[in-house]
């Protein structure tokens, strides 16, 4: 599948993927219809304080978030879904929740026609205690540490498999399994279901839970560890790279093109990237899309980083492939064009 996108978007890319820096809305009504297996995002969250990265005033939000679900939803696939994290949030000077994620929710449904396939809850242990007026000073609420994340699809019947994303068994379960008619008696439980003998098969691991619980503790990663190193800033609302990865591993097969539409630090690509995915990140601030390119440059040493983001920074899109050492760029990517010969008006991405 071929992708023309305008050339002053590029700003990089990889063996799999493409990030451009650009309104999403903009991008995804450039897209071929059907050509999306699954967006996962995490959008700028509707909070009370102005956030460097960005976010709308809680009064717009919806209406803002809406935009952006009803331009995905011509590209993406019949079969395909549409992961979106979302933190909670309080009302101005109260200690009373608001409900823009639920608006957004129905929103999407109703409005744009996205169906519910399922409302997962990511459980951040690390989380720090917040709000900090109604948690830390008054004392009179819980820490904060869940955001729902919604699950859309365009159809009943999206793309899925559970058995991807098993997750490991329990000590209780492993001594199950080792000698199941010794360790459990079949019997009907009172719900009605029946535990048979089957219920001791092995089957690789058990079937999650939608409560997943993941730590967001990035701090030594390869990202951070280079920005610091750099004295740059990184993006500073990034989700932990185990979840998209199970939304990728769980809604897509390998080769599959996934699209984060606000990819911040590219957590998502990097994750697809891992996963054998194809993929298309797009943020809307330049600086954060040339930075999110250290997730790819594991191999690379400090002077050579240093030099790739210059190059990125003075808006040349560099290739860096798989291995993540630097090759040079495509001719595509490196021409440089005489003054009359005008600018290229677009790039051509192969999926």
């Amino acid at each position: 599948m071929l992708f023309n996108l305008p050339q002053d978007t590029l700003v990089y890319s990889t063996s799999l993927g493409l990030q451009v820096c650009a309104d999403s809305r903009v991008i995804l009504n450039a897209l071929p219809e059907a050509s999306i297996d699954l967006i996962v995002t995490s959008p700028p969250f509707a909070l009370l304080r102005q956030k460097s990265y960005g976010n709308e005033d809680q009064a717009d939000y919806v209406a803002w978030l809406v935009e952006f679900g009803r331009a995905a939803h011509r590209p993406l696939k019949p079969t395909g879904s549409f992961v979106l994290d979302l933190g909670g949030a309080y009302q101005r000077g109260r200690p009373v929740r608001s409900l823009y994620n639920f608006r957004v929710l129905i929103e999407f449904c109703d409005a744009i026609g996205y169906h519910l396939a399922e409302e997962f809850f990511w459980f951040n242990p690390a989380k720090l205690p917040s709000p900090i007026e109604w948690v830390n000073k008054r004392k009179i609420r819980a820490k904060d540490a869940v955001n729902t994340v919604w699950w859309f699809s365009k159809t009943d019947a999206p793309k899925a498999d559970v058995t991807r994303v098993l997750a490991p068994y329990s000590a209780r379960m492993k001594t199950l399994l080792k000698d199941p008619e010794a360790f459990y008696t079949p019997k009907e439980r009172p719900s009605g279901h029946d535990i048979a003998k089957a219920f001791g098969k092995d089957n690789g691991g058990a079937i999650p839970s939608n409560l997943l619980q993941i730590p967001n503790t990035e701090s030594n990663s390869h990202y951070l560890r280079i920005c610091k190193a750099l004295a740059r800033d990184g993006h500073p609302a990034r989700f932990p790279a185990d979840l998209p990865r199970f939304f990728i591993k769980f809604l897509t097969d390998p080769g599959d093109l996934v699209v984060d539409i606000f990819s911040g630090s590219n957590t998502t690509g990097y994750a697809a990237e891992q996963s054998d995915r194809k993929w298309l990140s797009i943020e809307s601030d330049r600086s954060y899309a040339a930075m999110s390119s250290i997730r790819f440059m594991e191999d690379c040493d400090e002077s050579q980083i240093k030099e790739l983001l210059r190059r990125i920074e003075g808006n040349e899109p560099i290739r860096i492939y798989s291995s993540s050492l630097p090759l040079q760029p495509s001719q595509s990517d490196s021409q440089h064009p005489s003054p009359d010969a005008g600018r290229p008006t677009s790039q051509q991405m192969l999926f």
